[in-house]
């Protein structure tokens, strides 16, 4: 890497303004040079002389914007073609996926792996050698690997993940000896973060998500960040006991949510055994439509939507954004939803309760909420001016 613009006496500020403008084209991507002015309170001259030092430190590039008639023209602001990037990873039940983010949050070369092992030494090592291979084929460019997992996360360990059979699990030799930061997160969290920062609870100060695959996880959202709890654990909804308390849940603990929604419920409640793929068997069933299945789905609908109203009188969120079996469950039963979540609301509420939304990002949002979480560690003034420092 060659060497970078800045001197020490002035950098606190310039590093300020730039991870301020390297936010904004995160949330924004495909911000102009005048609307990162306008939301910055910058002067024109103000707002060339910052992208100016960004080109200069290999940070953004910039293009003419799209022409939109008469006015001063002004410049896309873009990520520049040998600037930082992030590895953002999703460790699934049975497969997991891989993609470099650059500063725009923009996903590229993503690729989804089966597992080949259940066994969690098998499944890191493999992961490690993406890690390796991504390093070496980016180099210094790569700051950051982002670790989205379907399980209880605390300090980059695994405390326990029902869907992949694991208990705890120290995470860190995902990296190796890379010298790459670990970022690891719950994927309900993370997913939550994509939702409030470009999908449907975009803008709202405060949103609540929600997402349903095996059990059902979440996140509140504040000013775009997790309220992730003392140790990084928050976010635990499917273990609130809203359930039936003779029911122990593989947590440890009694009356579980999880086990009143999804696939095992419906099993249950159907009288089938407890399938050993909780999420395809809930699939399989939400496309029936016999009595038996209907009367199954509709007691799921109306245990989610009981929940969400006690969880808004808890946190009293702007909007409710749902994703994974959340979104079908509710289109199958609306009215046994609607009528729960209204019941179950304090009178106060019901006349403008929060709305409940389908996520916009479905199927990418825990690798959407990895990447964010990254871009937000390496667009830090600390981490601009390490890049900034040659080598």
């Amino acid at each position: 890497m060659t060497a970078r613009v800045g001197t020490t006496s002035s950098r606190r500020g310039r590093w300020q303004t730039a991870a301020e403008v390297l936010s904004l084209v995160g949330r924004q991507p495909g911000i102009t040079r005048a609307a990162v002015a306008r939301e910055l309170g910058l002067s024109t001259s103000s707002a060339t002389e910052v992208t100016a030092r960004l080109r200069e430190l290999q940070l953004l590039t910039e293009a003419p914007a799209p022409s939109r008639g008469r006015g001063r023209p002004t410049s896309v602001l873009l990520p520049h073609p040998e600037g930082p990037l992030v590895l953002a990873v999703n460790l699934r039940q049975g497969t997991w996926r891989t993609a470099i983010v650059s500063l725009d949050g923009t996903l590229h070369d993503q690729v989804t792996t089966p597992h080949r092992s259940r066994r969690p030494e098998a499944v890191l090592a493999r992961l490690r050698e993406a890690v390796e291979a991504s390093k070496a084929q980016y180099g210094d460019r790569l700051r950051v690997v982002s670790l989205a997992v379907a399980g209880t996360i605390r300090d980059n360990q695994l405390m326990q993940a029902s869907t992949l059979g694991w208990g705890e699990v120290d995470l860190s030799p995902v990296v190796g000896d890379t010298g790459l930061t670990l970022l690891a997160g719950n994927d309900a969290t993370l997913s939550g973060v994509a939702e409030s920062r470009t999908g449907a609870a975009a803008g709202a100060g405060t949103a609540l998500h929600l997402i349903v695959e095996v059990g059902l996880g979440g996140t509140l959202i504040l000013d775009g960040h997790p309220a992730s709890g003392a140790t990084g654990a928050g976010g635990e909804y499917g273990h609130i006991p809203f359930g039936d308390r003779s029911l122990r849940c593989p947590c440890g603990a009694s009356g579980c949510w999880d086990l009143e929604i999804d696939g095992r419920a419906l099993a249950r409640r159907l009288g089938d055994a407890e399938p050993d793929d909780p999420l395809s068997y809930a699939e399989a069933v939400l496309q029936r439509t016999d009595a038996a299945a209907s009367a199954a789905i509709e007691l799921s609908a109306t245990s989610l939507g009981s929940g969400i109203a006690g969880l808004v009188n808890a946190h009293d969120p702007d909007v409710v954004t749902l994703g994974g079996l959340a979104v079908p469950l509710r289109q199958r039963a609306p009215g046994a939803f609607d009528a729960a979540y209204r019941s179950g609301l304090m009178r106060f509420r019901r006349a403008t309760p929060p709305p409940v939304l389908d996520s916009t990002h479905s199927t990418d949002g825990a690798l959407r909420g990895a990447a964010a979480v990254a871009l937000d560690r390496i667009t830090t003034e600390p981490a601009i001016a390490a890049w900034a420092e040659p080598t």
